[in-house]
């Protein structure tokens, strides 16, 4: 425990440009970044409170399941931001403060790793928080990777019903046919 204040540290110094990012969504729950928010501040936690331990035993089974989750948790982001950036398409239509750049887009991208999964960037940081917990999986990272996995379902919901608002019957039917952040599973 002799690294813990140094851990607290780290996160508050490295939770401001979060919070920095993420202000205007926690004006409302009803907001999907309100949840991201409170994502990233998990998983954020887990790196921090992770790093004495991210490359002791490297040959343990849980450092070895942990390398191949965090590799995966690569793709899905790589190929969600890959295919916003082929199709994106900005208008005054969808002029919502609390989006980043690529969140507005003004028609639904469909293609690519969106034909399988709705939200390719909430599956990477899945992935991520649970590759980051299994570095050391004690009670405390677990708890706080199954509170990330709620808080990025949470996201994920919220934001399916900002896009039905926004798109209408093109996103449910968008819905029926793909799944929300593993092919063909979830």
């Amino acid at each position: 425990m002799e690294y813990l204040p140094i851990q607290l540290l780290a996160f508050a110094i490295a939770s401001v440009p979060v919070l920095w990012l993420s202000w205007r969504s926690l004006k409302s729950h009803k907001n999907h970044g309100f949840y991201r928010f409170f994502s990233w501040e998990c998983i954020l936690w887990l790196f921090v409170w992770q790093i004495p331990v991210w490359f002791r035993d490297p040959l343990s089974w849980h450092q070895i399941l942990s390398w191949i989750i965090l590799v995966a948790s690569c793709y899905p982001v790589l190929a969600g931001v890959y295919q916003l950036k082929k199709a994106h398409r900005i208008d005054q239509k969808r002029d919502d403060p609390s989006l980043f750049g690529f969140e507005s887009t003004t028609h639904l991208v469909t293609t690519g790793i969106f034909y399988y999964i709705r939200h390719p960037m909430y599956s990477s940081l899945l992935f991520l928080s649970w590759g980051v917990a299994m570095k050391n999986p004690g009670p405390l990272a677990l708890i706080i990777a199954g509170l990330a996995s709620v808080l990025l379902y949470l996201t994920a919901v919220t934001e399916e019903k900002e896009d039905i608002a926004f798109f209408g019957d093109e996103y449910r039917a968008y819905m029926k046919r793909s799944k929300r952040f593993i092919p063909w599973i979830f």
